[in-house]
């Protein structure tokens, strides 16, 4: 089923929500490459560094569910200026940070704004192409990738100096001002539609329900844990998992429901997804800077910035094209055939080193494009009785698990991995530099001490640098296995639609073939 041609009041509608999704990215690309001159100029440790890179993680999905919640009663409009608002004061805000604490407060503001331009972005376009969802949200979230290749090749063309520390950091956040003043100018203007859930007259509480207790559940716990990080206190598990449950079981008391059950499979599957994706990005710079193609780690730190841009470039121009691909094989079919590219991809780049890593990164760039996006075009198709909540609190659980869970294991099991790689053949090495064991969600782990690597005579580096850059590659291995989970939940999820007679979008109006409930 095709849609009709798009009116010039939709397609700047489109753009609008395009460049305000470029304009978040773009924010997020500069801090990201530039936290360490900022670490260098400000004298941040790495707590503080920690802690700003999680300032601009948890609002940004905590933002996201409370906007999913109230949007539909407040306005798409009011919640959009708001979003230009926060842009606007945070960006001042950050120009005029003269160390870690303005700067702390100046990026939890940035991650509202994005949170909030993701809240709005994602139900406008389902509801303004309702028929073409997948490929419009694809298209959409090329803006994701466009603004970090741009933040990047900015970054980039204006390396990290200490020199002209302010001129540079400044330079490099003044820059983005520009996609946000253009998104608003463009969005200011236009008038949104009401939502699709709203217009077919589904009730707040029949949205609620294909989240259920189970859903919500699953965004309690990861919320409490996320708000607790951002309070500046440890979470435990246990405690987490009591929020947790006590927000499911209010939920569930009043909806009556455990939940969409295809929903909670989309729910489970987002946040191995958004570790694949996201987390595999934060490994890349230390991949190059180790098993790089040039002698100098400085070098292969320039170059790995390249490589991001390249990657980047490379899934902005795949979504501008997936419109094709998603109406011949379907959403869950390039689901399917992107989790095990993405697998191969992966292996690829554990076994890579020099020059070869491009090609490993360019393998695994066309396994990962399509993943994100089309997981919001399947959950817009689905489950459009949820409303802007379920589109959006796909995401929200996405970012939040990859915080809670998924970077802390990728840690974790880098850890183990290195401290067993110096015990078998490096024992004297490791007692050069072993430090105490540090606590974690997943247990304690072994650790090294960084005041002692730094005083290692330049053979005890060398070999420490070796161990480091096999370990750093192992790493892709045991990441392969998330996208092989998600593998065989897609490769679930393709027979039960095949059961029903292939993949059709669900239209807002009709009933559900059987209980969607466990």
């Amino acid at each position: 089923m095709t849609q009709t041609a798009p009116g010039k009041a939709d397609m700047k509608l489109f753009w609008a929500c395009f460049i305000a999704l470029v304009a978040t990215s773009f924010v997020f690309g500069v801090r990201a490459n530039s936290i360490g001159l900022l670490q260098d100029g400000f004298n941040l440790s790495e707590a503080q560094k920690g802690n700003i890179n999680g300032a601009g993680m948890w609002p940004f999905a905590i933002s996201i569910i409370f906007f999913s919640l109230v949007i539909d009663w407040i306005g798409y409009k009011t919640v959009a200026i708001f979003a230009i608002a926060c842009h606007l004061v945070s960006l001042v805000l950050t120009l005029n940070a003269t160390g870690y604490e303005s700067f702390y407060w100046s990026t939890l503001l940035v991650a509202v704004a994005n949170g909030t331009v993701e809240s709005f972005i994602n139900p406008v376009v389902a509801t303004v192409f309702s028929k073409e969802k997948a490929k419009w949200l694809n298209i959409l979230h090329a803006g994701w990738p466009a603004g970090l290749a741009l933040g990047a090749l900015f970054c980039a063309l204006f390396p990290n100096t200490t020199l002209f520390f302010d001129a540079v950091w400044k330079f490099r956040f003044g820059l983005c001002f520009i996609p946000v003043v253009l998104y608003a100018l463009l969005i200011l203007p236009c008038k949104f539609p009401v939502n699709e859930r709203v217009a077919a007259g589904v009730t707040y509480r029949d949205m609620l329900k294909e989240v259920g207790a189970v859903g919500f559940f699953i965004i309690g716990f990861l919320m409490y844990f996320a708000i607790m990080q951002m309070a500046g206190k440890d979470a435990s598990l246990t405690a987490s998992l009591i929020a947790g449950a006590v927000i499911g079981l209010l939920a569930g008391l009043y909806t009556m429901s455990p939940g969409n059950w295809l929903f909670i499979l989309v729910l489970i599957i987002i946040g191995p997804l958004a570790t694949t994706e996201l987390g595999t990005d934060g490994w890349m710079p230390e991949l190059l800077k180790l098993n790089g193609p040039f002698a100098s780690g400085e070098s292969n730190v320039t170059f790995a910035a390249w490589v991001f841009v390249y990657v980047s470039t490379i899934m902005t121009i795949l979504r501008f094209y997936a419109g094709p691909i998603v109406h011949r094989i379907s959403p869950i079919g390039l689901l399917v055939l992107g989790s095990a590219v993405a697998i191969a991809g992966l292996m690829f780049l554990s076994k890579s080193v020099g020059w070869a890593i491009v090609a490993a990164s360019t393998v695994y760039a066309f396994g990962k494009t399509f993943l994100w996006s089309t997981t919001l075009g399947l959950t817009s198709e689905q489950f459009p009785k949820g409303g802007a909540l379920t589109l959006n609190g796909v995401s929200a659980v996405g970012v939040l698990f990859l915080g809670v869970l998924g970077s802390p294991f990728i840690g974790y099991q880098q850890d183990k991995d290195m401290h067993s790689r110096l015990s078998n053949g490096h024992t004297a090495l490791l007692t050069k530099v072993e430090g105490a064991a540090k606590p974690t969600i997943f247990g304690s782990t072994p650790g090294l001490d960084q005041e002692k690597i730094k005083a290692l005579d330049a053979a005890s580096a060398n070999e420490l640098n070796a161990v480091q850059a096999d370990s750093k590659r192992g790493a892709f291995t045991n990441i392969a296995v998330l996208p092989a989970f998600m593998l065989v939940c897609y490769l679930v999820m393709l027979f039960y639609f095949r059961a029903r007679g292939g993949y059709k979008p669900v239209a807002i109006s009709q009933e559900p073939e059987a209980d969607p409930g466990f």
